[in-house]
Order: C-alpha cells, then structure tokens, then sequence
C-alpha cells in the first residue's frame, strides 16, 4: 500500500511522522514538494518517504491520497487531478466539507474527512473522522484514538475544537511568561508550567468516566487558592468568552 500526501504543512509532517514510527504497514509514502523544506526533512528522515514530481504522480501510485492543503488550495487544484474510484480519500481540509470533495474528485472513491491534530506525531490523542469507515478507523487507530462520527454537520463541533488548539498553547505561554516576569528562569517556567497541564491532562483522562464538573470541584478547598482562581475567572467571563469563541468558529465551518 503506498500513501500520498498533497499539501506537505505541519500536519502532514506530523502525520508521517506518526506513521513512520508506528506498526502501520505501507510500501512508500509520497510527498508533493509544495513546502520543499518539510518534504525534503521528510525524506532525509524516513528511508519510505519520497518526494513527487507533481500532485498527479501521486494520485496515480497511491491508493490512499491525503488531502492537506488549504481551502484555497485545494479549489484551485482538486477539480484538476484525476482520482481512481477505488482509493480512499482522507481530507484533512477544515471547511471543505464532504460534498464539495466528492464533486471535485468526480469518481466514486471513498471519501472521508478526519482531523488530525501536530501530536499524531507521538501517535497520540483523538482522530475524529467523518463518515465511519472501518479501514480509516484501523489506521488512524494506530495513530491516535479514532472517533467516528456519523453526522457531518455534528463534526463541525470537533473542527470547531480543534480551533481551541493555538488558544492552549497562548494559555501556557501566558502562565510561562508570568513567572518569568517574577523572577523564575525561562526554562524553569516553561519546564514547570507544561508538565503540570500534561499531569492534569492525564488525571482527567484516568477520571474521564466522571463529569468534568467533579473534577473542577474536587481540585477546590473552601478559600483556597483554586477557588478563587475559579471564581475570579467566572466573574471576569473568561470562561463564557470561551464558549463564545467556540461558537463563533463552528458558525464558520457550518456556513460551507
């Protein structure tokens, strides 16, 4: 089985990444040369991983074909290229949605669309995918945890979390340079704050049966300092401005 990859950005080098490192089994995996820099480290890095001339010799040696480059993109260059009915078409293209791939791949392959987040290249974290289909499911599996979701406009609600990524890290980098204004080496701070949310992160994955809710109240003490955090935070409507950003990003992608 031989992968394509068209678009080489950071989500296709993350998903090489991962795929290379996992127990996934492939022939070769080609790359277009869209971003040169990535597509070359690829290659220096993975003895499987080869550079295409073109988006159509890539189509033309895979059967599985990953569409990774922008909307804009991805109007201008899909209607062009000649699919083949019996590939499977994993779009990682936020607001194209799955009728719009289907009309310009023009055959009836297997198109679906799944939501890769940069850490697949630990092979960690969830892979939601649109419409459920067991071969996509088993791969992604090897990545990450697979999420299959029937309904493509319930999806949007992951695309819209998805976009709750970049806001994180601006989170940590906040809470970094804080303690770095007060004194605390840069390393220090960083290497503090961010095992400390991978801690929390993963004490809320082994009590993930429970509401969340629990969790926010079990973390607090009468007066102490994580319930005035909590407080002060709600009053300021940090966490309805959170809700309002969420809702904001999935009126975008519920409009395509």
């Amino acid at each position: 089985m031989n992968l394509g990859f068209i678009g080489t950005g950071k989500i296709t080098h993350s998903v090489v990444t991962g795929i290379c490192g996992s127990s996934l089994k492939y022939s070769k995996i080609l790359v277009s040369n869209r971003n040169r820099k990535i597509s070359k480290n690829l290659k220096k890095n993975f003895k499987n991983v080869f550079v295409a001339k073109n988006n159509q010799e890539i189509i033309d040696k895979c059967e599985w074909i990953f569409l990774a480059v922008t909307p804009t993109v991805a109007k201008k260059i899909i209607k062009n290229l000649k699919f083949k009915k019996n590939q499977i078409i994993v779009s990682f293209i936020a607001t194209l949605n799955l009728s719009y791939i289907k009309k310009a791949v023009k055959v009836k392959a297997q198109v679906v669309r799944a939501i890769p987040l940069p850490f697949i290249s630990l092979r960690k974290g969830p892979v939601p995918i649109c419409p459920p289909n067991k071969k996509v499911k088993n791969f992604f599996n090897k990545l990450g945890s697979t999420i299959e979701i029937k309904n493509e406009k319930l999806s949007n609600n992951f695309w819209a979390m998805s976009g709750m990524m970049a806001p994180f890290y601006q989170l940590l980098s906040t809470k970094a340079d804080w303690l770095v204004s007060r004194g605390v080496n840069r390393d220090n701070s960083q290497k503090y704050i961010t095992s400390l949310f991978v801690a929390l992160a993963e004490d809320a994955v082994v009590n993930s049966k429970k509401d969340l809710k629990y969790l926010v109240k079990d973390s607090q003490t009468p007066k102490g300092l994580n319930e005035q955090g909590v407080k002060e935070l709600r009053k300021a409507g940090f966490y309805r401005l959170t809700e309002k950003t969420l809702n904001s990003i999935l009126r975008r992608l519920n409009k395509v």
